[in-house]
């Protein structure tokens, strides 16, 4: 995020506006001579008397026009005198004032807790919340959030690939998936072909510290309310009863709101210092439709209800403006439909690609062929059908050997990543065959510099300036973030140590 709010200049002046001067001018070749009444001899003299006198009239006039306008449009030297009149008087204190309101409410720390007792975090997941969405609908709590503290203002950028399961568990140990383990929603472990799913437990599989655990070393509470990887028994935490769920989809999402809330209510040694609450929508309902429709409009209000809950609750404990609240989502999210597809066995030509080499098809393309089949060879041999314009939809899809993927996706440090990765264009899809089979929806997992991948970061509180806008920064930073509010030392991790100091307060 890395910059601070600049405060808008109030006292500038404008230049003062120029001068302008009036001609005067005579038409006396208007008419002509003959049409001209003719003026006796005892009238000329007194009409010359007159029109010396208006001439010379008229030239007092002007000169001390031009005087006045001289006098008035000047600026004052440093040395003259102060406005002698009421409204110039009145006009400094005002100026004074307004210059000092502002200078007020340009935050420089931290703000002191007024009833808590210590620091506390409460981080939250919308799932698939596109960046954007919230300009789809009125989003009045969304945006208080937003208004009183700090957004990323074009984006939160997830890392890739853009999944669900390792952008969240990015999120909660600031690793990029190559470290932290989760390196897709489903793979296969390549040493012993144990395959992983969204309900697996097993703290094999989960690498790096998550923040419950981070917290739970330093002698603190943390609760969390479904966050993959939260199930997990791993190090000093065991999923305590009370302060952490097994997922289950069905909770409505009031009742996650209402269950964190009563976390305040309880005593200051009990209270958790660190929370999660999730909501998996508007996901759900953008893998269904795509991110254009009604429903995603819908679901976008619904999640601004519970915020609207989430925040009255607070105020009526007196602890609103105390909780640091952290608003984001893992994921943004684009429009596919069965015309924006590419088959790998359009690709027989040049190679065959058994569906039981394919880890992923879409929208990360991940294989992993038998021993003894050269990827490198494979890589080339479909590049080459790719480009032959010969494959419906080739160029929208370029195949990659892991290590030659662009090093700004950190996808290569893991055994668990397949050796040959494709990066498919927005939108696009790839499928192992044709089928009959006729869909048009929304996908999320392409390459995280596409713009549509990004969703939101907020950030309220006393940690958080008012109003400050931050640049886009990658979510393995967050985790750094928390730590630093809640005042414990982190675990390694690929966020940079010095990043919680440009997005947050420092302490008084």
């Amino acid at each position: 995020m890395g910059s601070d709010k600049q405060p808008t200049n109030l006292d500038q002046e404008e230049d003062p506006p120029n001068p302008s001067t009036a001609l005067l001018s005579f038409d006396t070749d208007s008419a002509d001579e003959s049409t001209k009444p003719k003026a006796s001899a005892a009238q000329r003299p007194a009409a010359t008397v007159v029109l010396v006198s208006l001439i010379l009239v008229t030239c007092v006039a002007v000169s001390a026009a031009g005087a006045f306008a001289f006098l008035f449009f000047s600026r004052p030297s440093p040395s003259a005198p102060a406005a002698s009149s009421a409204a110039a008087a009145a006009a400094a204190p005002a100026a004074s004032k307004a210059s000092s309101s502002d200078s007020d409410s340009i935050e420089t720390t931290a703000r002191p807790l007024k009833k808590l007792q210590k620091p506390v975090v409460l981080l939250i997941s919308s799932d698939g919340f596109r960046f954007g969405y919230q300009f789809k609908t009125a989003t009045p709590n969304i945006g208080r959030l937003i208004a009183n503290g700090t957004e990323a203002e074009a984006g939160l950028i997830p890392v890739f690939p853009t999944l669900t399961f390792p952008n969240h568990y990015s999120i909660v140990t600031g690793l990029y998936p190559a470290f932290h383990g989760i390196i897709n929603n489903h793979f296969v472990d390549p040493h012993n072909g144990d395959t992983f799913t969204m309900g697996s437990h097993d703290p094999k599989w989960w690498l790096g510290e998550p923040l419950w655990e981070t917290v739970v070393n330093h002698g603190l509470k943390a609760a969390t309310y479904f966050w993959p990887g939260s199930e997990v028994n791993k190090g000093s935490w065991t999923c305590p009863e009370g302060y952490c769920r097994f997922y289950n989809g069905s909770v409505p999402f009031e009742e996650r709101v209402d269950t964190v809330l009563k976390y305040f209510d309880m005593p200051s040694s009990e209270m958790p210092v660190f929370m999660t609450l999730y909501f998996e929508d508007p996901d759900h309902q953008g893998h269904q439709v795509g991110p254009d429709d009604p429903q995603i409009t819908e679901a976008v209000a619904n999640i601004d209800r519970m915020i609207g809950r989430l925040i009255e609750g607070l105020e009526k404990r007196g602890v609103f403006e105390d909780v640091n609240i952290i608003m984001v989502g893992d994921h943004g999210m684009v429009g596919t439909c069965d015309k924006k597809l590419i088959f790998l066995d359009d690709l027989k030509s040049w190679i065959d690609i058994p569906a039981n080499w394919v880890q992923s098809h879409s929208p990360l393309l991940a294989i992993r062929p038998p021993s003894g089949v050269s990827p490198a060879d494979v890589v080339q041999k479909m590049n080459e059908g790719l480009r032959s314009g010969k494959v419906m939809n080739g160029q929208y899809l370029k195949v990659y050997l892991k290590e030659d993927l662009p090093s700004r996706l950190h996808y290569v440090a893991s055994d668990r990543i397949p050796p040959i990765i494709g990066l498919i264009d927005e939108g696009f899809k790839v499928e192992q065959k044709r089928t009959k089979h006729q869909e048009c929806g929304g996908a999320h997992g392409y390459d995280n510099d596409i713009f549509s991948m990004r969703t939101i970061f907020i950030g309220h509180g006393p940690e958080f300036a008012r109003g400050q806008k931050v640049p886009s920064f990658e979510n393995v930073q967050i985790y750094n973030v928390v730590t630093s509010i809640l005042k414990i030392q982190g675990a390694a991790n690929n966020g940079t140590a010095s990043f919680a100091s440009s997005i947050l307060l420092p302490s008084p």
